[in-house]
């Protein structure tokens, strides 16, 4: 439930004419909220035909034109491009003329703030970032998935209740990040996000290895309770193999992996030190106990009996009572929201079937975008 204070109704923006510059997976569920909210959505680009699937599902009757022409229609733009996309799509629409003074220029990227869009504010627009916390599917449930979710938002300072007061509009929490602060906040949102999604792919994959016929019914309670778990509790609530301090049993583990899946061994191995490093720091891993475990990861091989490892008791992975004893996942992977589409956490990119990179998944995190090319120029495709 949406508990921000809601503002002020001189605060609150008027009813506005949208326009969106990208039809990826983003825009046109950030519209479609603003539409719900009163707003009208009068123009959207985009050109592969995932984005105009998009665009007709959440966003029917709106005209398809070229990103200059969608600056010319809506007094709100929302700029949803990939990352490295927008600097040359923001200059290259200041410098045509595309920008009108007194337009509200959104993007949603959840690395830059707003100085990013300082060629457009130049020109007179009023720029405002707002970056979605959230995984983008390009399909109708995002919208209802905005419902409190939380936003990074950065804008000049006389800008800011408008930035808010548009984010609570589309059911969103809106949290203050300062511009200097915005590559360190995507930067946490694509390590818990996107990282995330690898971890339960690779362990999947190793269940499925192991024989089990349905591992997503078999982590979905495990995993529900680990989050839940570490949201409430951060470190303390650390368990398996690694907190204990069982070098036997990541020996065991990381010898598994090399025989079945070598290409997790990094990840477990990079993942393992990162935990018996909280664990140490949060008094849950014993210091004798660190010494042999920490051997085993710098060892690399977990072969028993090699030097820095220790034979596994009993069998590998035996879970004590009361310990969900999960095995650590390997992480590593990019961060899912800087191609074409904006996921979250968002995004932080993962390619959108057959539209290759300008498609693509990522928090953003989160950061779902559509890949436009640069400016009013040849029509891109943006979110």
């Amino acid at each position: 439930m949406n508990t921000t204070p809601q503002p002020d109704p001189k605060d609150r923006p008027a009813r506005l004419t949208v326009g969106v510059v990208g039809a990826g997976r983003v825009g046109p569920a950030l519209a479609a909220s603003l539409q719900l909210a009163g707003h009208r959505p009068v123009a959207v680009s985009g050109v592969s035909d995932a984005s105009r699937r998009r665009a007709a599902a959440l966003l029917p009757d709106v005209p398809l034109v070229p990103p200059a022409e969608v600056l010319q229609r809506a007094e709100l733009v929302l700029l949803t491009v990939p990352d490295d996309a927008l600097p040359d799509l923001v200059t290259g629409l200041a410098e045509t003329g595309a920008v009108r003074p007194g337009q509200l220029l959104v993007h949603t990227s959840g690395r830059f703030g707003a100085k990013i869009l300082d060629p457009a504010l130049r020109a007179g627009a009023l720029p405002l970032a707002l970056h979605p916390a959230m995984t983008f599917t390009g399909t109708p449930v995002d919208v209802q998935r905005l419902a409190g979710c939380s936003f990074g938002v950065t804008a000049p300072e006389e800008l800011r209740l408008a930035a808010e007061a548009l984010v609570i509009e589309m059911g969103g929490e809106p949290e203050w990040i300062a511009e200097e602060k915005r590559p360190l906040y995507h930067a946490a949102l694509a390590l818990g996000a996107n990282h995330l999604v690898t971890l339960v792919a690779q362990s999947m994959e190793l269940l499925r290895t192991a024989g089990v016929e349905a591992p997503d019914r078999m982590l979905g309670p495990l995993l529900g309770a680990a989050l839940d778990n570490a949201l409430r509790s951060g470190d303390a609530a650390l368990t398996g193999p690694v907190a204990r301090g069982d070098a036997g049993t990541v020996a065991a583990h990381i010898a598994e992996l090399r025989a079945h899946a070598p290409q997790a061994v990094a990840g477990y191995v990079a993942m393992a030190r990162a935990t018996a490093d909280r664990a140490l720091d949060h008094g849950l891993l014993k210091a004798e106990l660190a010494e042999d475990l920490l051997g085993v990861l710098a060892d690399g091989t977990g072969a028993a009996g090699t030097p820095g490892s220790t034979e596994a008791p009993g069998p590998a992975g035996t879970a004590r009572p009361g310990d969900t004893a999960s095995p650590e996942a390997p992480a590593g992977t990019r961060d899912a929201a800087n191609t074409d589409d904006r996921d979250g956490p968002n995004g932080p990119n993962r390619p959108d079937g057959p539209d290759g990179p300008e498609e693509t998944d990522g928090p953003d995190g989160p950061d779902g975008t559509d890949g436009p090319g640069t400016a009013p120029g040849p029509e891109g495709d943006a979110r």
